[in-house]
């Protein structure tokens, strides 16, 4: 028996609404033999349901659908998380397209289409996602209670957003991006402030207990002194753990 050839999909499961059966039937078959694992729905009153319980990463969406068109699954979807939609369409009419992607989808193409274009906006969209969900982890840096988001240089301790000045908060980033790493206050010092500050050790300190008392009782013994060497952040109260 020949074995079947599977693509690079990463097992991503994705959702065909389309009421044509011919046409789920032959999107279903091609989006299986790339390796994706595939759910059909031909009704749109259904797809919501269906929707909840199979979770998709990305859905093939019919605009014309039995029940619930493919504009009122766009705006139920609105507030379901980051699914990526590309939309299927017999509409040459450009407002209909521009109305879909308002709605929130991330692509439309027009029936009749080639299969092959479809897989190739399928991958490019899951690839998109994927480079923007790996680009959020990176972008939020968390410890226990302690979030920090980079792009917005913003903190929080819990749900209480701390009002950090440029330093204390590259400071706070600093430890809590590499937990349970222990800088000396000379590191602190040259990454944080730079090689030519003239400020001295004693500023480290004196920013530490700043940090402390800002991120309060419930999160400042996070911020943890290694006695004779410098400072460290730990998600866990050590034995060890002192204050200046």
């Amino acid at each position: 028996m020949q074995k079947e050839w599977v693509g690079d999909s990463m097992n991503e499961k994705v959702m065909v609404i389309e009421d044509e059966k011919k046409i789920a039937d032959a999107i279903a078959y091609a989006l299986r033999r790339e390796g994706y694992t595939v759910e059909v729905v031909n009704h749109g009153a259904e797809a919501m349901d269906r929707l909840h319980a199979f979770r998709p990463d990305a859905i093939i969406l019919d605009v014309m659908l039995p029940g619930m068109d493919g504009y009122d699954i766009l705006k139920r979807l609105q507030n379901k998380g980051r699914i990526g939609v590309i939309m299927l369409t017999a509409k040459e009419d450009i407002v209909n397209k521009i109305l879909g992607l308002e709605l929130g989808a991330d692509d439309y193409i027009t029936k009749p289409f080639d299969m092959r274009e479809l897989l190739a906006r399928l991958r490019s969209l899951l690839r998109r996602m994927q480079a923007a969900g790996e680009k959020q982890a990176l972008d939020e840096i968390k410890l226990g209670p302690i979030i920090l988001h980079a792009s917005k240089r913003a903190a929080w301790a819990g749900d209480n957003k701390l009002d950090l000045t440029p330093k204390e908060y590259d400071l706070l980033a600093l430890l809590v991006s590499s937990p349970d790493r222990v800088y000396t206050r000379e590191q602190l010092l040259d990454l944080v402030w730079g090689m030519d500050y003239i400020g001295g050790t004693r500023t480290v300190d004196i920013h530490v207990q700043r940090v402390r008392k800002k991120l309060g009782p419930a999160s400042s013994e996070m911020i943890q002194t290694v006695h004779g060497v410098g400072y460290k952040a730990s998600g866990g109260y050590g034995e060890n753990q002192h204050k200046n």
